[in-house]
């Protein structure tokens, strides 16, 4: 049998599809995914395993083949040999949830920093303006009455088809989805037509999955490659790997900060204010020119402005449009002000890459506060170069630093701290606690009205994950229990 008629034999039949081998079941079809070169798991271990279940077809790669056929005639089951089983799986799911004539305009975003708030600043404006759109990202995945928390950035490849087979039944719009470079390289989103595809910035985080910039960097352009791309584009220009994409496509919608001649379509923005009431933007693009106010702080909050607005021109709406987004006031863990009685500024941020630390701490000195404290740790069983590059970011901006645990995983806390505090050596002053709730309760007890704390790293997270254990813990939560 060919791989084109197990398509339309999945599509006609509903036969179901599996990439786990404890799921598979007689008359299915397991497609046996390979490992990647920094993902080890693969489903090519257990081909002897699922064709003992009696599946209606195993898809794997031509090498296989030769040697699963005999016990394959044993079981009866079709061995389809494919070059790209991963290709194959999306084009499988495609077929099994109809996702092969979607409606709902797909709109993915890639980067570093900034996907989360740029996809809830998307949601909030099209939301306003009538339409029923649904959210992909992590912290959840949501869309009418529907919600589940989020496990994954991406989902995994069938999970995605499903969502957007439920999100077509249900008559959504449009569906932003906040894309990670996993997700890409893993080719989570295969067999899916974007409309839009939006890059927001690349710094460093990952490594210890991609081991090098380059291949990071690679991972993102996969969602602009030309037999890939959406229909429209939309890429920052003042980041450096986004001046790359830009490059590869004239007709690709360019969006900064910075005053300079692209031959792309260029949305730019002056910064008139950047304070501690909020930004306020004067945009211009093809010769129109209007302002926005936002109670969003920080230059990398007016660049996710810019990459809202952008893509929303893409999607046809106005500049008369975007007034709504004057009313927006923030996303769950993404500087996120702790509303409190004592006076306090108390912020919590998702930040746990140097550049995203960097941000928003850049943001509070230029607001101009008396002093900033920094409460921050990294999370084990990640790129451990990142740790002392973290510390010297909150050295440059911080004048207390109280260096905790974030999640741990299997790595003993102790030691990630020192990692970190190798580049705290010139910080004004430290205070260590491991203990990240009494480090909480020490950072709330030394400001001072006037004085501004960062809580980085765990965001929205209710959660601390501690071996392989995930428990109930929440900055802001505990925060608020602090300030009662």
């Amino acid at each position: 049998m060919l791989f084109s008629d197990l398509i339309k034999k999945v599509k006609n039949e509903k036969l179901p599809v599996y990439t786990h081998s404890a799921k598979v079941e007689a008359g299915s079809v397991f497609v046996a995914l390979p490992a990647l070169a920094n993902l080890a798991q693969s489903g090519e271990g257990y081909i002897a395993e699922v064709l003992k279940l009696k599946p209606f077809a195993v898809v794997c790669r031509p090498e296989l083949v030769k040697e699963f056929i005999s016990l394959a005639e044993t079981n009866k089951v079709t061995l389809i040999e494919v070059f790209d089983p991963r290709f194959a799986l999306g084009e499988l799911a495609k077929a099994y949830y109809g996702t092969d004539s979607l409606h709902l305009d797909i709109i993915g975003i890639t980067g570093t920093n900034g996907k989360t708030t740029t996809a809830h600043l998307l949601d909030y404006l099209f939301s306003h303006h009538g339409k029923k759109v649904g959210i992909i990202g992590t912290i959840s995945c949501r869309w009418g009455s529907h919600y589940h928390d989020s496990n994954l950035t991406t989902p995994g490849c069938l999970e995605n088809h499903e969502l957007f087979s439920q999100m077509e039944k249900d008559k959504v719009d449009l569906a932003f989805v906040e894309v990670s470079s996993h997700a890409l390289d893993q080719q989570r989103l295969a067999g899916l037509k974007f409309k839009v595809g939006v890059f927001t910035n690349l710094t460093q985080d990952h490594l210890d999955y991609h081991q090098n910039m380059e291949a990071y960097f690679q991972a993102k352009a996969r969602l602009f490659a030309p037999d890939t791309k959406g229909e429209f584009l939309v890429i920052n220009a003042d980041d450096s790997y986004g001046l790359r994409l830009l490059q590869q496509d004239k007709s690709a919608i360019a969006y900064g900060l910075n005053d300079f001649s692209l031959d792309n379509p260029y949305l730019h923005a002056e910064l008139l204010e950047n304070s501690t009431k909020g930004l306020h933007l004067k945009m211009s693009y093809l010769g129109e020119s209007w302002e926005l106010k936002s109670h969003l702080l920080g230059r990398h909050n007016a660049l996710n402005l810019l990459a809202t607005q952008a893509t929303a021109l893409a999607l046809g709406l106005k500049p008369n449009d975007f007034k709504v987004l004057e009313d927006y006031l923030g996303v769950n863990g993404r500087f996120e002000r702790i509303i409190n009685n004592k006076g306090l500024d108390i912020f919590v941020d998702y930040a746990h890459t140097p550049d995203a630390l960097e941000n928003v701490l850049h943001t509070l000195k230029d607001v101009g506060f008396k002093k900033i404290i920094t409460l921050f740790g990294c999370g084990g069983n990640r790129d451990k170069t990142k740790r002392p590059l973290m510390g010297e970011v909150v050295s440059k901006y911080s004048d207390i630093a109280i260096l905790t645990s974030d999640n741990p995983r299997k790595e003993e806390p102790l030691e990630i701290m020192r990692d970190v505090a190798k580049g705290l050596e010139h910080c004004k002053k430290v205070y260590t606690e491991v203990d990240r709730a009494k480090a909480l309760a020490l950072a709330v007890k030394i400001m001072q009205p006037g004085d501004a704390l960062m809580v980085a790293g765990k965001g929205h997270e209710s959660y601390q994950i501690i071996g392989e254990t995930k428990y109930p813990f929440s900055d802001q939560q505990t925060l608020k229990e602090l300030l009662i």
